[in-house]
């Protein structure tokens, strides 16, 4: 992800350039593992363009949040696995992006959080439905009702990440441990590594599946 002049928010532009990434990608069968990094220094993902979502009508915001659980959803449903690489700040939607990935790694000086009830808003992109799998509904509640921001070593003995590691000078660690992640999946069988996916998100929808 690369908008240095937004800090990679997620502005309509950028959503659509990220869909299109991902419709290409899903079609190509040698994609075995796929990697959310960022080349903007020391930000994964500021979140939604706020800047941006202050000039549109409600209407027009109404869109926008239905495109950024689109967003979401694509990754989440993409076939092979995918792992978020936490070089940074991930606040707001940019954690949900972490969240809608099957696996998360993230720097110990990487910052995390559902910040969006310090705004007057509601996290929409699907962080609400997310963050209870990971965490369970009640440590849920409590960091989407408090805005806290975590560590990555905060994060990690939560269970919000799979691991956390100490940054290196480039700003990269996150990103080299989620490539070592990625090179424990390759030797896996592909169609075993991509039916498995299928059965476990199945098996949590109907777990959480109000009736």
């Amino acid at each position: 992800m690369n908008r240095p002049s937004a800090r990679n928010a997620l502005g309509n532009v950028f959503i659509s350039q990220l869909l299109e990434a991902l419709a290409q990608l899903r079609e190509d069968r040698q994609v075995h593992v796929l990697i959310f990094r960022r080349r903007v220094k020391g930000v994964f993902c500021a979140g939604a363009d706020l800047k941006e979502r202050e000039q549109m009508s409600e209407a027009e915001v109404g869109v926008f949040v239905q495109r950024l659980r689109g967003l979401m959803t694509e990754i989440a449903a993409f076939p092979a696995p995918t792992i978020a690489a936490m070089d940074g700040f991930a606040l707001g939607g940019g954690l949900e992006l972490a969240l809608a990935c099957d696996l998360r790694v993230a720097a110990s000086s990487a910052v995390m959080g559902l910040i969006e009830t310090a705004r007057g808003l509601l996290p929409g992109a699907g962080g609400t439905q997310r963050l209870p799998r990971c965490l369970g509904v009640a440590l849920a509640k409590e960091l989407i009702f408090t805005g806290q921001r975590l560590s990555g070593a905060q994060a990690q003995a939560l269970g919000l990440v799979n691991h956390a590691v100490a940054q290196n000078e480039e700003g990269n660690a996150a990103y080299h441990r989620a490539r070592e992640l990625a090179q424990e999946i390759l030797p896996q069988a592909p169609t075993a590594v991509r039916l498995s996916k299928v059965a476990i998100d199945r098996g949590i929808e109907r777990e959480f599946r109000v009736e």
